[in-house]
């Protein structure tokens, strides 16, 4: 398969039509590639070829499985430096970001294919008259997920990894702006000696879309993406009685408290809004920062964003790379010009630069209240909210008067009170500590609320599409 990124100048960046999908370096706003879409017979072709796979595959030994996916992490570790290079021509993401990313794919690789056996393995019981209980972790089916373009490896590895190691097979549809990413990385499973039709790239629309998660052979639906995506996804699996697993949005609130150590949140809370441009879900994005050390806080942390320099995602003397989207960057704007309207003050950034690509500083909005977007919903981009509060407990309020429930930090110098507040109050699916951090492979990643349900990683993920199966004999 081509991996080819020569550009050439369209008149309207990320513009569709119905026969084709468009990648776009935001770098340039030129474009890379234009792929066909599948007939709507391929793709129930498609589908078909997934579930024959899947039949034959669920018979494999757990030890087989595993052995499989330690060779997907070798892949992938080979074809490292190319598939960075495409990611980041066709989303804008750093290199060195691109690097880590896919470290933490191998690293997922690795963690399943040692520990997936374990977690799998049939659990025997003895039943309260005496007779013999077994579960077993039988695989469902075809899984198809929907995946987005921030993190154009990992998101897919995420759910394909697990369900690979329970026995079923993937479908894939990723975004329109990292398609070739995606056929990469199939070639690159592919190379690793995965049978043929395990993993499967559907590059269709998004009505297709809605065919396949209609199609009987298709058993179950994973999504990372937008509240709105997952309204529509989870109804329509729903109304089709298909599992589904959303993972979606976020403002995640980090909270400086009082016995912070001010340097080190800052430090932190940098790296938390900007990484991957400021385009991830489990972000830092409310700053929620106690009275006491506010105005220290509020200093550093200006000085810090506004020393950040966006430019070229290939030069490693930059700090940041372009959005990955032109009309992204223009939803961010008008969010932060629609704060401002409701309050909102800008202490840096907040203006759209010229010239060629998608690129926006790093933005910083204070007297952030209710009712603004800076608030309410989530920022996709290198736009932190500033929050003052009274005290720790007012703290600990304002993150939690949010619809949204994936992630948040906590700086204190108190560990054992901030791991505490952690456990006992803070309404999220995750919470670092004096930190921030994207995912762990041996941790559940996953939210609560209007952040979807279910769970990714950490042995979680092996079980969210399988069949908890109870065999029984009962005692005469």
């Amino acid at each position: 398969m081509s991996t080819a990124t020569a550009e050439k100048p369209i008149a309207k960046p990320n513009a569709s039509d119905d026969s084709v999908l468009k990648t776009i370096n935001p770098a340039t706003g030129k474009e890379l590639k234009r792929y066909k879409l599948m007939t709507d017979d391929e793709a129930k072709a498609a589908v078909a070829a997934s579930h024959k796979a899947f039949l034959n595959w669920k018979n494999e030994s757990l030890e087989t499985r595993a052995k499989h996916i330690k060779n997907i992490g070798k892949s992938l570790a080979n074809r490292k430096d190319e598939l960075v290079k495409l990611m980041t021509a066709e989303m804008g993401k750093m290199l060195s970001q691109g690097e880590q990313e896919v470290d933490l794919c191998v690293g997922i690789c690795d963690y399943t294919a040692e520990n997936g056996p374990k977690e799998l393995q049939d659990i025997e019981r003895t039943l309260p008259d005496g007779g013999k209980g077994q579960i077993s972790y039988a695989p469902l089916g075809v899984i198809y997920g929907i995946q987005p373009w921030n993190f154009p490896t990992y998101q897919v590895m995420r759910y394909t990894i697990a369900n690979l190691m329970a026995g079923n097979s993937i479908l894939l549809k990723h975004a329109e702006n990292v398609t070739g990413s995606a056929l990469l990385i199939a070639e690159i499973l592919e190379e690793a000696g995965l049978p043929e039709n395990l993993f499967t790239v559907l590059r269709i629309s998004h009505e297709q879309s809605d065919a396949i998660i209609q199609n009987d052979l298709v058993r179950g639906v994973t999504l990372t993406g937008s509240g709105d995506a997952g309204r529509i996804i989870g109804e329509k699996a729903g109304k089709a009685l298909k599992k589904t697993v959303l993972e979606l949005g976020s403002n995640d609130a980090y909270l400086v408290l009082e016995d912070a150590d001010v340097d080190l949140a800052v430090e932190w809370s940098i790296k938390g809004r900007t990484y991957n441009n400021g385009e991830t879900c489990v972000a830092a994005k409310r700053f929620v920062v106690t009275e006491k050390v506010y105005d220290e806080f509020k200093k550093k942390f200006v000085a810090g964003m506004s020393a950040l320099k966006a430019g070229d995602p290939t030069d490693d003397s930059n700090d940041m790379g372009p959005m990955a989207r032109k009309d992204l960057r223009e939803q961010l704007h008008d969010q932060v010009k629609e704060s401002v309207k409701n309050g909102a003050e800008i202490l840096c950034g907040g203006e759209l630069p010229e010239g060629a690509g998608y690129y926006y500083p790093a933005t910083i909005l204070g007297n952030v209240k209710p009712g603004q977007p800076a608030y309410d919903d989530e920022l996709f981009g290198p736009v932190a909210s500033l929050i003052k509060a009274k005290d720790d407990e007012d703290a600990m309020r304002i993150a939690n008067d949010s619809r949204f429930g994936l992630g948040g930090g906590i700086f204190s110098k108190d560990e054992d009170k901030a791991f505490e507040l952690a456990k006992k109050h803070f309404d999220t699916g995750m919470v670092f500590i004096n930190s921030f951090g994207l995912a762990q492979p041996n941790m559940p990643f996953g939210g609560v609320k209007d952040s979807g349900y279910g769970r990714e990683h950490g042995g979680f993920g092996l079980k969210e599409f399988v069949n908890e199966k109870a065999i029984m004999r009962l005692n005469s």
